[in-house]
């Protein structure tokens, strides 16, 4: 046991308020802390403004941390916690969940030490590549699928329809498919996608969109790379938006990197997509004011009567009103087999044009965060296009209080700092 340690628990077993209880833990904690190895460090959580439960915390890895095997232990019961590094971004992140309640306002500790080897600590999310797809799974239940091989659209005289770098199906908690692809209505929209509806590049319209103008199209291009953890599963696609006017031939217009994260919940699934588009040459792209064409869901097949599937947004409006009002959340909802389900899509407040015009179709079950409705703009060279949005697909009925907790964890999430131990 290090002297830090030593100290911290000779603090706490002279109260004289201490509990049996706290003692008992002080004595397990020192236990546990002669395990490892290396660097401690105390961490302290800050809960903010509201209860965090299933709630995600992420903070920069402290320097003296990397390379490292670590452990996370709660200090008020001991507990290790499943603790896990994200190094898909210049800064690496130390990312776990917050599964015990911590109240509003309240603060809550945490010890990470080095290990001399590698804990014990089971793949929660798992992310595997069958050659065609990466199907990504949490405790073994399925949650989506990421299409990097072209899925074929189901009448070979639309073969323009054809199609890949998207995600369906994804999957609610108890297994029941929540999106749709190739629906005859509209062949063009694919489970969750990503396609801009007009641009001009080099003097050109162009429509990602729907392929059969054969102005455009969306496709994948490369598995960057993909994880499995106990904290999360993750993957990194890139994405090509091809321009198929040039009389040269078709040529690549925007490059689109997805990461994708998907967490360790109970009873619901919660993943996160970050888009970065950047142009593939060194012309700008401009994406034409339209009032629909962005990051996109469509909704199950069983909905498209116009009459089972509703809408609910962050200020209270539905399919009937909702359309091109500016939410920070929406969520999609009908029943399933007879039982209601819904996904809800959560835009981070850094987007662009925060927060970010909809359209949520009166007749059809989808919608998209539609940037481009006010206005046109462009991405240009060496400057990224970045959007941020995380996904709530649960069983039961819509909860609007449930998406609005969630949508703070995303936009205001639980702080952390190192606290100095002398």
């Amino acid at each position: 046991m290090n002297r830090k340690t030593q100290k911290r628990m000779l603090f706490i077993l002279q109260r004289k308020d201490v509990s049996l209880g706290v003692m008992l833990v002080a004595i397990l904690f020192g236990r546990l802390a002669d395990s490892y190895a290396g660097p401690a460090l105390l961490l302290e959580v800050a809960a903010g403004k509201q209860t965090r439960q299933n709630c995600v915390v992420s903070m920069p890895l402290p320097p003296e941390m990397k390379g490292q095997h670590l452990t996370l232990v709660r200090e008020d019961d001991a507990a290790e916690l499943p603790v896990q590094v994200d190094l898909s971004t210049a800064q690496p992140q130390l990312v776990w969940i917050i599964n015990k309640p911590l109240s509003k306002n309240a603060t809550r500790r945490y010890r990470l030490f080095a290990r001399e080897s590698q804990a014990s600590q089971s793949e929660q999310v798992s992310v595997a590549d069958d050659g065609s797809h990466l199907n990504v799974t949490v405790d073994g239940k399925p949650v989506l699928t990421y299409n990097h091989a072209i899925v074929l659209a189901p009448r070979r005289d639309q073969a323009y329809y054809d199609k890949s770098g998207y995600i369906h199906p994804l999957f609610t908690p108890a297994g029941k498919v929540i999106t749709d692809d190739f629906n005859p209505d509209h062949a063009h929209q694919h489970g969750i996608m990503f396609s801009w509806r007009k641009m001009i590049f080099e003097g050109r319209e162009n429509n990602g969109w729907d392929q059969k103008s054969k102005l455009g199209k969306v496709e994948h291009n490369k598995v960057d790379s993909f994880t499995s953890g106990p904290v999360f599963g993750s993957f990194t696609a890139t994405i090509d938006h091809v321009d198929l006017t040039r009389k040269a031939g078709p040529v690549t217009m925007l490059k689109d990197k997805w990461y994708v994260r998907v967490y360790a919940m109970d009873n619901r699934f919660l993943f996160d997509i970050t888009s970065t588009q950047n142009c593939a040459t060194k012309q700008p792209v401009t994406i034409d004011k339209v009032h629909y064409g962005g990051m996109t869901i469509r909704g199950h097949a069983d909905w498209h009567d116009g009459h089972s599937y509703d809408f609910l947004t962050s200020e209270g409006k539905n399919k009937v009103d909702g359309n091109q009002s500016r939410p920070r959340w929406v969520e999609l909802f009908g029943p399933l087999d007879g039982e209601t389900a819904g996904v809800t899509i959560l835009s981070h407040p850094g987007n662009f044009r925060f927060p970010q015009p909809v359209r949520l179709h009166p007749k059809m079950p989808y919608f998209c965060f539609a940037v481009a409705s006010p206005d046109a703009f462009t991405i240009e060279p060496g400057k990224p296009y970045v959007s941020r949005y995380r996904f709530y697909v649960h069983d039961g009925k819509p909860s609007a209080s449930v998406d609005q907790s969630l949508w703070e964890d995303y936009a205001d999430p639980p702080t952390v700092k190192v606290i100095p131990e002398s």
